[in-house]
């Protein structure tokens, strides 16, 4: 029996999240995809929001389109409504999980549904490569009891949207399915000074977003509010400081394509970004 050596997977780029806002108004930290450059492929687009006050998400996200890629919207706090043209709707409550495959189009809305109190959560941007980015669109609807969660024997917790992993001596398997880009989607409390290591396949790109405490990566200090690019390496070697930590550690297959974007239209060529404009304004987007 041969023991497996593993590399833990240092610190790469770090992009900062910076003030921004979208749809009707809501106010949020973006930090892949503020600029083209700035992106982690698969990934497009990382927004934060978080607050308490109900004037900086109140008036929600209203009705607009997607094509070619998939919204990941994970909610910490708060309770929001998505309803789309394929006459799905789910309530997204604390703890909860929207996957939307926008594939060739949608129509859909996310809408507040409360006055008051903290709203938190992110919203994730991940491509599709050519062959996936026309097929019918899609939605899954993870009820917060549907993620399992796990505790190792330092009081350390995790919770999986999306693969396979082990931890606390479990093998857990994330509720999301179906997705090519084998995605990996973990939301991660340490304990104060606490400590974990976990396999972070070589194959996939990613990042961690530090979003409460400190802690460090590899032995770095990692920046909160910020998507830090994992290098390579197949695991990830996680320390909190002495208030403990809350991070995302979310990777994936690359796609490795040529990326024309146009707002909420994410296609290979400009031509295709053209054809998606034309379409949706006759009214076509989604077939």
């Amino acid at each position: 029996m041969t023991n497996r050596t593993t590399h833990s997977r240092p610190m790469n780029r770090v992009i900062r999240g910076m003030d921004s806002s979208d749809g009707a108004g809501v106010r949020l930290k973006r930090s892949i995809g503020q600029r083209q450059n700035l992106r982690i492929d698969p990934f497009l687009m990382l927004d934060n929001f978080s607050s308490d006050k109900a004037d900086d998400y109140i008036a929600g996200f209203p009705a607009h389109p997607h094509r070619g890629f998939e919204t990941v919207t994970y909610m910490l706090d708060g309770r929001m409504l998505h309803r789309d043209h394929l006459g799905n709707e789910g309530l997204l409550r604390s703890g909860g999980v929207q996957w939307m495959t926008a594939g060739r189009g949608v129509i859909h809305e996310e809408m507040p549904q409360q006055e008051e109190g903290l709203m938190r959560g992110f919203q994730l941007w991940v491509n599709l490569p050519a062959d996936e980015k026309m097929k019918p669109a899609a939605y899954q609807n993870i009820e917060p009891e549907e993620v399992p969660e796990a505790e190792d024997e330092q009081g350390n917790r995790i919770r999986l949207v999306a693969g396979s992993l082990e931890f606390g001596g479990q093998t857990l398997e994330g509720p999301v399915r179906g997705i090519s880009r084998q995605p990996l989607f973990v939301d991660i409390s340490l304990g104060a000074n606490g400590k974990v290591e976990l396999p972070v396949p070589a194959a996939l790109a990613g990042f961690i977003y530090l979003f409460e405490g400190r802690a460090s990566l590899d032995g770095a200090t990692l920046a909160p509010n910020a998507a830090t690019e994992l290098g390579e390496g197949d695991s990830v070697s996680l320390s909190a400081g002495e208030q403990g930590a809350r991070f995302l550690l979310v990777a994936a297959r690359p796609i490795g394509e040529p990326v024309a974007q146009y707002g909420p239209f994410v296609m290979n060529t400009q031509d295709e970004i053209e054809q998606a404009i034309r379409d949706y304004r006759a009214g076509t987007l989604t077939g």
